[in-house]
């Protein structure tokens, strides 16, 4: 456990989120080996249609995200401010509250997964392939939100590290199984589902036996097990705006999916390779966010406002550093990164992405800014700021893609991005000013 509201601040965030960004790592690789081994061993098709497939999923992980994000902030005020048992009732009320919610969502997906795809425009010679792929991933949701509240209890009292582990076995687990059944058994997008699901109900398994025996202060007993209705009402009222902004991405990432998927095979196929190489450029950029997020909740509770504002000073310094080193090395690395998603012959595909690459990579450091103010927003507990601006950012990104990815190609929707965040830190800047007047920041 770390406590945030004495030392180095600098520490504690680096400390806090290297691990987080290992996880995170991990997190991505399931659905980059997914994309590298159905590419090299079950063809272009099967990789456009798991890229066709993903956009659905991510709407709802992400709004997982979005709940368990509003909790943890929850969670680690109340440990900063040193009040143990709201913080197990914390923990209970979500678990349970998540459980539902998962069960939910997961009958609606195996019924509705045909109609989803059909209005994002997914073309006919592809469409058996992620329905099933799409169904087969949402049978392993259940573990995917049980795994987000556990590790978000972890990280609320500083334990970042633990997760990450899990994770990493977890990544190992699902490269193996993707060998054996795509490569092995040629099941296709069907064995990359499968595969992600056990790992992820491993990790979920894992995450809540630790929590169980080694961390007394989040040990749930039998008369835990119940929902506080106060705090769900808390939880809900943060979360759900929270959850509302985490989807607001995924939302937009579906119409602009439908503008890509118009383009064609090779389009579709570059786009979902370009996008991992974004995912994981991003992950250091939000595990700093999230570090400052925990940081200032603490601190936010355990009423030191002095440290309040080094964490937004430090933060800043350390997103923006990466934002330069991240940019150099996507730029010498572009065509070797391509070479890893695409077939010989795919090389359209490789074209369209080293192009894009090479445009996005002069970009990174406008998101490790956006990324390093939404982790002060959502520690002060501003949640709405954090919607309007995600609202913002991928509306603006959305209407770009709509008319440049036609008339340039997939160049079209890197500018995108860049718009997009520009109008996005405009609108943090003037909502920063007002909150931390309002604070007495």
């Amino acid at each position: 456990m770390r406590k945030m509201t004495e030392g180095s601040i600098a520490r504690h965030l680096v400390a806090y989120a290297l691990p987080l960004i290992l996880g995170n790592f991990f997190q991505l690789t399931y659905n980059a080996v997914d994309s590298i081994i159905i590419g090299k061993f079950a063809g272009e098709g099967a990789l456009a249609a798991v890229s066709a497939a993903n956009p659905v999923m991510t709407i709802v992980i992400l709004g997982v995200s979005g709940i368990s994000i509003g909790a943890s902030v929850l969670m680690s005020r109340f440990y900063g401010a040193g009040d143990h048992d709201a913080l197990r009732r914390e923990v209970a009320t979500t678990v349970l509250f998540g459980a539902a919610c998962s069960l939910a969502v997961f009958a609606l997906g195996l019924c509705f997964a045909p109609q989803l795809l059909r209005l994002m425009n997914v073309p006919t010679d592809i469409l058996p392939m992620a329905q099933r792929y799409l169904r087969v991933i949402f049978v392993g949701f259940l573990f995917t939100f049980q795994y987000n509240i556990l590790a978000a209890a972890l990280r609320s009292v500083g334990d970042s590290r633990t997760p990450v582990c899990f994770l990493a076995g977890a990544s190992v687990l699902n490269a193996m199984l993707d060998l054996l059944f795509i490569a092995r058994l040629r099941w296709g997008v069907t064995g990359a589902g499968l595969a992600t699901v056990i790992a992820e109900g491993t990790s979920a398994l894992l995450c809540a036996v630790y929590m169980q025996r080694k961390i007394p202060l989040l040990r749930l007993e039998r008369k835990d097990l119940h929902v506080d209705r106060a705090l769900l009402r808390e939880t809900v009222s943060s979360g759900s705006i929270t959850a509302l902004q985490q989807a607001c991405q995924p939302i937009g990432k579906v119409l602009i999916q439908s503008v890509i998927n118009a383009q064609g095979v090779s389009m579709i196929a570059a786009f979902n390779a370009v996008s991992r190489v974004d995912d994981f450029a991003f992950i250091p950029e939000q595990s700093i966010s999230s570090g400052m997020m925990t940081c200032i909740a603490q601190n936010r509770g355990a009423g030191k406002s002095d440290r309040v504002r080094d964490t937004l000073r430090r933060g800043m310094q350390i997103e923006v550093t990466y934002g330069v080193c991240i940019a150099v090395a996507i730029l010498l690395l572009k065509r070797p990164i391509m070479l890893l998603f695409a077939a010989q012959d795919s090389r359209e595909m490789i074209d369209m992405g080293v192009s894009y690459l090479a445009i996005m990579s002069m970009l990174y450091v406008l998101p490790s800014l956006t990324n390093g103010i939404q982790g002060f927003f959502r520690g002060m507990g501003e949640m709405k700021t954090t919607l309007v601006a995600t609202f913002i950012q991928i509306s603006v990104r959305a209407l770009v893609i709509y008319l440049l990815v036609p008339r340039i190609g997939l160049d079209g929707a890197a500018w995108a991005c860049a718009v997009g965040w520009g109008c996005m830190l405009v609108y943090t800047t003037i909502r920063y000013r007002q909150v931390t007047k309002r604070a007495g920041l």
